[in-house]
Parts: C-alpha cells; structure tokens; sequence
C-alpha cells in the first residue's frame, strides 16, 4: 500500500494540472450553420443578385459612355482653341501687314 499512495498523489497533481490548462485555454469556436431556406427563397434571392449584377453592366455601360463622351468634348475644346489661337495670329500678322489701314 505504500507505493500506491505516492502514485496516486502523483497522478492527482496531474490530473489537476490538466483540467486547469485545458480550463485556461481559448474556447474552441462553434461552427454556426446557415439556416435552410425554402426553394422559392433561393430563387428569389438569385433573381435578386441577377437584377444587381444587371444594373451594376448598366451602370459600368454610362460610366464608360461618358468617359468617352468627356474625352470628345475635352478634343473638341483643344480644338476650338487651336482655331482661336490661330485666328488670332491671322489677325495680328494682317494688321501687321497693312501698316496700320485700319486705325
């Protein structure tokens, strides 16, 4: 019987020690499940993400019209300035050349 004590006290300690780690560690998460949804909720909800992802092509379709629409107004700026600019030269070099007529 003596040796059994000296056991035993040991494998108490042990014991005890383990149920206070174990007690001391993180929670192991619990793995939640998705509800189940009936046949017609799913269709429902895949019409819905269809009906998203057709107005989000729309939108991307303006979107891309009008940044092509801004690139042509922006080129056609530009070049109504070429023309100011290069009027304006005409007119400078032909009052240049006519010595001052039409003051």
């Amino acid at each position: 019987m003596k040796n059994y004590f000296p056991a035993c006290s040991n494998l108490i300690v042990t014991c005890l020690a383990l149920f206070l780690v174990g007690c001391a560690s993180e929670p192991v998460p619990v793995a939640v499940q998705a509800p189940v949804i009936s046949g017609e909720q799913m269709l429902n909800e895949s019409q819905r993400l269809a009906n998203l992802g057709d107005r989000w092509k729309k939108g991307k379709n303006m979107v891309d019209r009008g940044n092509v629409l801004v690139r042509e107004g922006r080129n056609k700026v530009d070049e109504g300035n070429r023309m100011v600019q290069e009027g304006e030269q005409v007119q400078r070099e032909s009052e240049e050349s006519s010595g001052g007529l039409n003051k």
